[in-house]
């Protein structure tokens, strides 16, 4: 008489559980999406890290693409700060402009204070239907603290971080309930001095390292240059 042998699913990522209430969007890349359990999932953060030309807008804008088709009658919106948004290239890559919130272009965010306001109210306009928010970039905010000082006085960030902790604090339970996917893009920042231990950081202080599901760390690994003569 044979035995049965009884099969059992590999232990994958938290993420990928019995869980359905769980949904994801995908990234583009599908061996990403196994990195991440199968997508970025809504409802929660994902924080995207990385020096220049390491590909954070176009990562967060082929989210917004695969989001809008999974979800045609779900809310996105894109906030842009560093003025250097190409949306005809985001069009060619497949985004559909016109259904991309860009927010008030005349009057864009300045400060942590006004993305924290605008974020709390798009979360109260999703009235039950998924979303996504990418603010694009944390570094390139500042702060009200910051903004009433001359420019040689420094702040040392400490303002923009305690507004960050507060938003996350106050927003936690509501960023899960309304299942919008918030995807915060930040530079890469020289921990100047550190002998050992991490030697990059980004702004904002811990609270992304505490409330951020995902966090992606992209780098150079290797650049190929080639030089066309005329």
């Amino acid at each position: 008489m044979k035995q049965r042998t009884k099969l059992t699913q590999p232990k994958r990522s938290y993420f990928v559980s019995n869980n359905e209430e769980i949904a994801f969007v995908g990234s583009g890349c599908t061996l990403l999406d196994c990195a991440l359990g199968g997508g970025y999932a809504l409802g929660r953060v994902t924080n995207i890290v990385g020096d220049r030309s390491t590909a954070k807008t176009a990562l967060a804008t082929e989210a917004l693409i695969n989001f809008i088709q999974k979800y045609p009658k779900g809310r996105a919106a894109y906030r842009e700060i560093e003025a250097a948004y190409d949306k005809a290239y985001a069009a060619e890559m497949g985004l559909p402009i016109n259904k991309v919130d860009f927010g008030d272009e005349q009057n864009p965010l300045t400060t942590v204070e006004d993305f924290a306001r605008d974020f709390n109210k798009f979360l109260d306009s999703t009235k039950g239907q998924y979303g996504i928010y990418v603010l694009d970039s944390l570094d390139a905010l500042s702060d009200e603290t910051e903004m009433e000082n001359d420019i040689g006085k420094g702040t040392y960030g400490m303002q923009k971080a305690k507004t960050l902790s507060i938003l996350f604090r106050k927003m936690a339970r509501k960023i899960e309930r309304s299942k919008t996917l918030l995807v915060i893009i930040s530079q890469v920042r020289d921990n100047i001095g550190a002998m050992f231990g991490e030697k990059h950081r980004r702004s904002g202080g811990r609270a992304l390292d505490f409330y951020a599901s995902q966090i992606l760390w992209l780098a150079h690994i290797k650049t190929h240059k080639r030089t066309i003569s005329r």
